[in-house]
């Protein structure tokens, strides 16, 4: 049985890097986009806290080796994604992530080891520890859900990495059956509880992946989009280059004909004169026109 609970505690290993390093292709669109878009930063800073103190308990526990060994490599990987988080989080929420990060990953971790260290002795410091992290890691599991609003709302699981809810389910499965197995229980209900909330998380995940939307389907939009606004813009020139001909045409319409300009100045002299001149003008008038012509 301990060859079997040694096995299945590297098993456990492997899984849990592997989930560990499961939001990487998340943080390379973060770092590609420069901004962190909708995802959160809860799962990563409270992940960050759970690995340190287990890494912690790993210590203090006779035999803990895999224990240290796994959340070692985790507590690595999350101070990475921490800080890319941090540098990349727009600005009206990036204060609001370092108090978080300094409030749950420096002062309370460090509270947490500094009394365990001091004023704690015996089995109650492991003990103490060992409720902390049971605790912790049930938050690590349940981090993931403050993206289910979002998968609801939206009707898409773009911002819910499907691999990290994969591995956690792995995850709780194999840590539950290790510590069934070497009888602690403060592994095995944390990781009973994961193993549920993976299963959950990946119903939903299934429930919302067809109505999410795929690369191709973006692609095959903003060709279209930009196919409108070309034509669109093919349409206004089209007007714009009418409205100035016609504006052209009005400009270069012929004037009057000289014969039409003394005809209308006859006519206007002709209603201002008395009639006993009219008859004298006639044949100046005829002159006149002939002259025009």
């Amino acid at each position: 049985m301990a060859n079997f609970s040694f096995i299945l505690g590297i098993i456990g290993n492997v899984i849990s890097i592997l989930m560990f390093a499961a939001p990487i292709k998340t943080f390379k669109r973060i770092m590609k986009k420069k901004s962190t878009e909708d995802f959160k930063g809860i799962p990563y800073i409270t992940t960050l806290l759970s690995t340190c103190l287990w890494t912690f308990y790993g210590l203090l526990k006779p035999g803990g080796l895999l224990v240290v060994t796994v959340n070692g490599t985790g507590a690595i990987f999350h101070i990475i994604y921490v800080t890319l988080f941090l540098i990349y989080v727009p600005k009206p929420l990036k204060i609001q992530s370092m108090k978080l990060v300094a409030i749950i990953n420096i002062a309370f971790l460090g509270a947490v080891i500094a009394i365990t260290l001091l004023a704690v002795h015996g089995t109650t410091r492991l003990t103490l520890v060992g409720f902390l992290c049971a605790a912790l890691n049930i938050g690590m599991y349940a981090a993931p859900l403050a993206a289910t609003r979002t998968v609801i709302k939206m009707k898409s699981v773009e911002f819910m990495p499907f691999f990290l809810s994969f591995f956690q389910f792995l995850n709780g499965g194999v840590w539950t059956a290790y510590a069934v197995l070497v009888k602690d229980y403060f592994i095995g209900v944390p990781n009973g509880i994961g193993f549920i909330l993976g299963a959950a998380q990946l119903i939903l995940y299934f429930m919302y992946y067809k109505s999410s939307p795929t690369k191709s389907t973006e692609e095959k939009g903003s060709a279209h989009l930009m196919k409108r606004e070309i034509q669109m813009k093919d349409v206004n020139g089209a007007h714009e280059n009418e409205n100035n001909r016609n504006l052209h045409k009005g400009k270069s319409l012929p004037k009057p004909s000289l014969v039409r300009q003394y005809s209308e100045r006859l006519v206007k002299t002709l209603s201002n004169t008395p009639s006993s001149l009219g008859s004298h003008n006639v044949n100046d008038i005829e002159k006149g026109l002939k002259e025009a012509h």
